[in-house]
């Protein structure tokens, strides 16, 4: 078959979509990836991927873009013809949906994530809601990466109940995100891998450095991840720049593996606003960290409280702060039994391989 595979960057798909595209590959599929040009396009077409380049303005909501965007799709889809396509990310999934409708091709898509938009009563949680349900009358499959968001979708009538599945995330590969031999660091060690903006509760992280240093804790925050301060919820460089001069934070830039970072962490951190399933956690889970977040859709379904991490209240810089110092100041025994539950709960639950499944069932059924 012909499979196109649309998101929103090609970072996105290089990061979190290569071991489904080689699984397809490997099963005599002809992949194309549709995103916009990246430092990552190479590297997806160096993989064998036949790569097409598409105009897509992820951060906001322009009518006349999105407009602009469905056309150019549906250009690309009708000339290519693909016989199923793979959707993840909002726009893909509504405007791609609805570009790939007008020719009948079959879509499967991914609701990688609600965000915050959800979470807010107005007109653009209602327009939103209203694309999604627009759209999804198209669509022959939607997978949810978690339980909390496709219950919402049914419970609006956003989406058929015939065509909603789920999916453990973007999954994770086992064997790459192997857990290495136990040694908590001399200073202990706190390591947020993240996009730099609001939602990823950065702004409360901060905070709960602030009142740890306050406390005496003496501990090392690190933060990897990219600084984005053109999206409407990014944080500006200057206050980047002023956390790190001031020595709030140790920030370690981008990396392409974020392996070797997160080994020599003791504990990983994320307190996000909401999730689809976070993949900073599953490799975190995967390798054997223990993980302070929050309690709220898509990290609660990856960490269980005093399991495999701790969870915290949502916005809330002080529980932040004090399950952070809890996790300090444990015993190595309870950070190695959380490494462990982590990493039995990855293998049980999240294994890229059940994902890379649901996928050949989709497509087996469209043959």
């Amino acid at each position: 078959m012909k499979v196109a595979i649309v998101l929103n960057t090609s970072w996105n798909i290089y990061n979190f979509r290569m071991g489904l595209i080689k699984a397809l590959r490997e099963d005599g599929h002809e992949i194309h990836t549709i995103a916009p040009v990246d430092d990552y396009t190479s590297f997806l077409v160096e993989s064998g991927c036949v790569h097409h380049a598409v105009k897509m303005d992820s951060r906001g909501a322009n009518p006349l873009k999105d407009l602009a965007l469905t056309f150019e799709l549906f250009s690309i889809y009708r000339r290519l013809r693909p016989d199923v396509i793979l959707h993840f990310t909002i726009k893909p999934n509504v405007y791609g949906t609805l570009a790939a409708s007008l020719l009948r091709i079959p879509t499967i898509n991914n609701v990688c994530g609600l965000g915050t938009i959800f979470l807010k009563k107005g007109v653009t949680s209602r327009v939103a809601k209203w694309l999604y349900r627009a759209s999804f009358r198209f669509a022959t499959k939607v997978f949810f990466q978690n339980s909390d968001d496709r219950a919402i979708f049914l419970e609006e009538r956003l989406i058929a109940p015939g065509i909603a599945d789920l999916v453990p995330g973007s999954g994770i590969d086992l064997t790459r995100f192997q857990p290495v031999e136990f040694k908590r660091n001399k200073t202990f060690t706190f390591l947020l891998v993240s996009r730099l903006i609001t939602d990823k509760g950065i702004l409360e992280f901060v905070e709960a450095i602030r009142q740890l240093r306050s406390e005496g804790v003496d501990a090392r925050f690190q933060v990897l991840g990219a600084k984005d301060p053109n999206h409407k919820r990014g944080i500006a460089t200057e206050v980047i720049e002023s956390w790190i001069s001031n020595n709030t934070i140790e920030y370690l830039g981008t990396t392409k593996d974020v392996r070797p970072f997160m080994e020599q962490a003791d504990c990983v951190v994320l307190p996000s606003y909401r999730e689809g399933t976070p993949r900073t956690l599953l490799e975190a889970a995967s390798l054997g960290k223990p993980i302070v977040t929050t309690d709220v859709p898509g990290c609660h379904h990856v960490v269980q409280h005093e399991y495999n991490g701790l969870l915290c209240t949502v916005k809330s810089p002080e529980d932040l702060a004090s399950k952070m110092k809890q996790m300090a100041c444990s015993p190595d025994e309870t950070l190695l039994t959380f490494g462990r539950n982590g990493r039995k709960k990855m293998e049980a639950e999240f294994d890229e391989a059940r994902v890379i499944q649901k996928y050949r069932e989709g497509l087996r059924a469209l043959a």
